[in-house]
Formats: C-alpha cells, structure tokens, sequence
C-alpha cells in the first residue's frame, strides 16, 4: 500500500473527501465556494466554507480554517500521524486531487476576498428588508445599528445587511450570503455606565436582544457581539471589566461547549459569568425563539417576557 504524506493529502479534494464522510454542501456559489452544515459541530445555518480552487476550508463561527489535514485532525480528533494512517486505509482512488497553489497563484488570488465597494443607511433594498422580517426583526432596530453594504467578492457586486465591529470589518448577512469581511473582530455597544454585560454570539441576536427589550424601562444596555465563538477567550479581559457577564450563546454544541468553559472561569467567591440562555430553552438561539413569536408581533401583542 502506498504511504500517504502530508503533500499528498493536501492535494486530497476537499469536497470529494467530505462526501465520503458523508456531508454535502447545502449551496454552492460562483462554482468554487461550497457551504455546508459544519461537520464539526451542530448548526442549521450554513457557516462552514470550502473554497475548492484553493482547497481550504473556514467555519465562520469557530473561527478557525485550514487545508484537509487540519480539518481531519478536528473531525476525528487525531492527530497527523493517525490521520494520515486512516487515509491509507482507503484507496487513493476513491479521491480527485488538487495540484498544490503556488505562492503566486494563491496571491492572484484576491478576487476570493470580500472588498466593501459602499455603505449607506438606511436600509432600503426590497431583499433585505424582506430577509429582516423573516427574521422578525424591525427595521428601526436594525438601522440603529447596521447599514446597507455593498461588496465585491469573484468580481461580483452583492448587497447585504452589515454590522459592524471594532476594527473596521463588516458582518455580512443576506437571505443567501453570510461571511464577513477584514479585519474580523468583536463589535461592543456600550450604553449607558453600567456594571453588567450581555454577550451574544451573532449579530442577529444581539438585534433580537435589542427588539425584545426595547419597551423595557432600564434594559442592558452593554452588548458584547462576538462575532465568532473564537473571540470568546480573547475577550476574557474585556468582560471582567463587568461585574456580571450575561451569556447568551447559541444551545447547539459550541455554544454550549463555549458556554461552560466561560462558567468555569467563575470563582468561589463571585459568580461573574451568568448563563441566560434558558430564557431560550428548546429553540437553537435568540433570535429563533423571536422568529417562535412572529405571530404575536405582526398582531401587535407583546412578548411577554424580556431580559
């Protein structure tokens, strides 16, 4: 039998060796970019990217990427010696390869990138406002807070709803993109002095935690929004500037994972990191539990409830 080397694995097709582990992509767009369901985790929005001209992958909510044998050591937890021993068990054959990019290939290769050809507010593109009511979220709030932006990615001109964060990046979010574009980073809304801090984990929500509280009488008013769960650690020093730290992450498996680890920090004499995300219990995140309520909302009624 062959033995497989690094070199060799790389050059393994991405999208060919996913199907073989059995995921395949929920959208395809401009012929390179594939998205799917992350393999790493449970979602049911699409987050995870595989470009297949240059055979990497990114899950936008982890934050993290690579090329196949990064991914392989995530999905089956081994490492690169194991890895590459479980390629060997199955035939070469079974995969198309990829010849390696050069330096210079992978440098032409900027169309790949987002670049923010506009911005502009309010939001009035028919799309758009169509996709915030699918979300259930008003228009006002969204224009508190995000704007029209418009961005070139593979030398197309598309439109999304952006948030921005601290470094001067967009979150990009349409009925049929998500991505964001650089530098990524986490977005603070800072409100009026106050000792505690609500975190969320996307933008949506954070936009759902503003429309559910935005009749309340002394709501919170600090927002940290991630962005990805990659910059909860980083955040660490930022957060326990607060007194209470209010997590409203995701309930599916990173969420959670991330939740508990933020839990851990607490110590035996202050419990800073509250977890809030019962107020949510049965629905995967903020904003799926306000869309739960799009009923109420469109006959007036209140929700019943806030944070």
């Amino acid at each position: 039998m062959e033995k497989i080397t690094c070199a060799m694995a790389r050059q393994i097709d991405l999208v060919d060796f996913l199907a073989s582990l059995g995921h395949l992509p929920v959208q395809i767009t401009r012929g390179s970019d594939h998205w799917y369901r992350s393999p790493l985790r449970e979602e049911r929005t699409p987050s995870f990217k595989v470009n297949r001209n240059l055979n990497v992958w990114y899950d936008h909510a982890m934050g993290k990427g690579g090329d196949l044998i990064d991914f392989g050591k995530a999905y089956f937890g081994c490492t690169t010696k194991e890895l590459l021993e479980k390629l060997m068990v199955t035939s070469l054959q079974n995969f198309s390869f990829q010849p390696q990019k050069t330096a210079v290939e992978k440098k032409e290769n900027h169309e790949g990138r987002i670049v923010i050809a506009g911005s502009r507010e309010p939001i009035s593109d028919g799309r758009l406002l169509a996709y915030l009511q699918a979300r259930n979220i008003p228009v006002d709030i969204a224009g508190l807070y995000c704007r029209e932006v418009d961005f070139l990615l593979y030398g197309k001109k598309q439109t999304a709803i952006g948030f921005p964060n601290n470094s001067g990046g967009y979150e990009l979010r349409s009925s049929v993109f998500k991505g964001s574009s650089s530098p990524k980073d986490v977005s603070l809304i800072a409100g009026k002095k106050s000792e505690d801090l609500a975190v969320l984990e996307g933008f949506f929500d954070f936009l759902s935690f503003a429309a559910i509280n935005r009749n309340k009488a002394a709501p919170l008013s600090n927002c940290l929004v991630l962005n990805s769960l990659a910059f909860l650690e980083k955040s660490r020093n930022l957060m326990e500037g607060y007194r209470h730290v209010h997590l409203l992450l995701d309930r599916d498996k990173a969420g959670i994972d991330a939740m508990r680890k933020a839990l851990e920090w607490n110590s035996s004499k202050q419990d800073r990191y509250i977890d809030r995300s019962d107020f949510y219990s049965g629905h995967e995140d903020l904003n799926d539990w306000l869309k739960s309520r799009q009923d109420e909302m469109k006959q007036g009624q209140k929700h019943g409830k806030s944070l």
